[in-house]
């Protein structure tokens, strides 16, 4: 009996790559113009770390996180979420005394041990941004700014940007009392999980799902009728500065996120073109993080995107595999030695070239040439070699034109320029 994969953890295969690296060049490219530098952390971390910051009454924490003891009785776990890890490294390595080191990101495999469905696994991938150390409303809005830029960029348009804010350690604990008296009077239409959290975590009961939830909160109290002064200013001035940009936006007050240590602006991108798990990007402030972590009083904003879900948007029509520039038929021993000399040699130059090595047939290897879809293919026997000329033939209509043998790879790039002219 073979051995299969595990539940929820997916093989990204050769012909579906070429999408994920379509979305990994284009928000490197767009993160490096807005400034920002790549970290890579390990999928693996203390325990402590994501219960301090994410939160011990979250649906993570408690339901979905893949925690182990290793062999030294450590209490570890594979990465839920990108934020507290990069927090981590920043804080352990004293980023916060480099100037170029205040805007990261990341790119790379999280783990929840979730039911997987369509865009949703136990082992995902995200896309994640962070800016630390400033607090200016501005920045909010640039960081919206760029998320709706990589949106563009990629062509996914089906997409919206919803909007909130979540006060601040001064304003959130009056509105959560609040928040918990409503609940209370409602407890009997309340699903088991949200009776059981509805007093330690009490927001995440306007995000539950559950039709009966979502009724009995239709008329909660909102967030953003308790404000502070403060966060009230902050809000208004990042919808200010988002207008400026010409960056739409909904205001959403029943979006609170899964994770506890957000303040002051949340935000998610979503869309209706994957059902229920319809948020494709999220994130929002978390001023209090990196010092919860035991680094300095610093404010801080990011986002992650999922890229499971991101490719399930993507018009991937367009997106291929890249494909052999030039496919060589040797025809006898020596052409075969000689072509992958050739081979080789233009490999180096920056030209994807495939032979076969089987010693088939020419009808063989042509046919080869043509499942491989190459561009362009030469045959090569004992006749060509010793007339130092060949045929460069386009494989998509047939047409052929008889090139020196030591031009062929600067004919092949004439060729090649040609085609995208």
């Amino acid at each position: 009996m073979s051995i299969t994969g595990i539940k929820g953890m997916n093989d990204i295969l050769p012909h579906d790559i070429a999408a994920w690296q379509f979305l990994e060049q284009q928000a490197r490219q767009i993160f490096h113009t807005y400034g920002y530098k790549e970290i890579r952390v390990p999928v693996v971390e203390k325990t402590e770390l994501f219960s301090r910051s994410i939160g011990e009454t979250t649906d993570i924490v408690e339901k979905e996180m893949y925690t182990f003891v290793d062999k030294g009785n450590n209490s570890i776990t594979l990465r839920p979420e990108g934020t507290a890890p990069v927090m981590r490294s920043f804080i352990q390595h004293k980023l916060y005394n480099e100037a170029n080191s205040s805007k990261l990101y990341y790119m790379g495999p999280m783990f929840r041990y979730e039911r997987p469905q369509k865009g949703r696994y136990r082992q995902f991938h995200q896309i994640g941004a962070e800016v630390i150390g400033q607090d200016d409303p501005r920045i909010d809005a640039q960081v919206l700014a760029m998320l709706s830029h990589f949106f563009t960029a990629v062509g996914i348009t089906n997409v919206s940007l919803q909007l909130n804010s979540l006060g601040c350690n001064a304003c959130r604990p009056d509105y959560r009392r609040t928040l918990i008296e409503f609940l209370t009077q409602r407890l009997d239409a309340l699903c088991d999980d949200c009776k059981r959290r509805y007093s330690t975590n009490p927001l995440r009961v306007l995000d539950c799902k559950a039709a009966g939830c979502k009724e009995a909160t239709a008329t909660a109290p909102s967030v953003l009728d308790n404000l502070c002064t403060e966060c009230e200013e902050h809000f208004h001035k990042v919808q200010h500065h988002l207008n400026a940009l010409e960056v739409p936006y909904e205001i959403n007050n029943r979006m609170v996120r899964g994770l506890d240590y957000y303040t002051k602006t949340t935000f998610e991108m979503v869309t209706t073109a994957l059902g229920a798990q319809n948020a494709v990007a999220a994130g929002g402030r978390y001023d209090g993080l990196i010092q919860e972590l035991g680094g300095p009083a610093l404010p801080g904003i990011g986002f992650a995107m999922g890229v499971e879900r991101l490719v399930l948007l993507l018009d991937t029509h367009k997106l291929k595999a890249p494909v052999p520039q030039l496919f060589i038929a040797a025809l006898g021993e020596r052409a075969q030695q000689e072509s992958f000399v050739i081979l080789n040699r233009l490999q180096h130059q920056g030209i994807y070239a495939e032979m076969d090595f089987s010693g088939k047939s020419l009808k063989a290897q042509m046919r080869l040439a043509n499942k491989l879809d190459s561009v362009y293919s030469i045959v090569l026997g004992d006749n060509e070699l010793e007339a130092g000329t060949v045929s460069l033939k386009r494989m998509a209509d047939g047409t052929e034109m008889n090139i020196e043998l030591h031009t062929l790879a600067a004919s092949i790039t004439a060729a090649l320029d040609g085609e995208e002219a």
